[in-house]
């Protein structure tokens, strides 16, 4: 990605399906001095996404889009991208699989934050996978969004110790805390 110059921001998109713990730690992000982008956009694929609350607090537009025709809901959605002249997409607890077409027309500006240490555990149930395999170390992910599930380019990752009493829910809780300090240097990252 290009180097950003002077005081203007890359206009940034998020995209969520639940929480938005990531949403409201990026647009605390986005309000700090040296930050290289504003969040002016959120995509939901869930009517109720409790994360959606935050776009209302902190005065971002918000678009829920319904994934049922997938073809047309991307169209939609990269119309109001264009629209918005947004830069660069956040992906943060989005339960959606963008198609190839999608990616391509915004080839290098998606980011994703996913809860493993990849290329270990792609996909879903990260938490149960690392307790189940007695993984010692456990840990996040910043990585490039690209047609293959979780097999982007890593920008960033940060790794913990799996404690000997962690569960998939204690352990999740301990690597949120870690994404909410990991997004925002991976996006430091890229544009220094």
């Amino acid at each position: 990605m290009e180097k950003l110059t002077g005081l203007k921001k890359l206009k940034t998109a998020v995209f969520i399906s639940g929480t938005g713990s990531n949403f409201r730690n990026l647009i605390k992000f986005s309000k700090i001095k040296k930050t290289p982008i504003s969040i002016n956009l959120v995509i939901s694929n869930v009517l109720k996404a409790r994360g959606l609350k935050y776009a209302d607090q902190f005065n971002i537009k918000k678009k829920i889009f319904n994934f049922s025709n997938i073809k047309d809901t991307e169209k939609k959605i990269l119309n109001l991208l264009k629209k918005e002249k947004i830069n660069l997409i956040c992906l943060a607890g989005f339960m959606k699989i963008l198609s190839k077409n999608f990616i391509k027309k915004f080839n290098g500006k998606i980011i994703n934050i996913h809860p493993s240490l990849l290329p270990k555990y792609k996909g879903l149930n990260t938490h149960f996978k690392a307790i189940k395999n007695k993984d010692r170390f456990a840990g996040c992910t910043v990585h490039y969004v690209t047609e293959n599930i979780d097999s982007g380019k890593i920008i960033m990752q940060k790794k913990i110790k799996v404690a000997a009493q962690d569960n998939a829910i204690s352990l999740a809780k301990k690597i949120l805390k870690q994404e909410h300090k990991l997004y925002p240097a991976a996006i430091m990252r890229i544009f220094n």
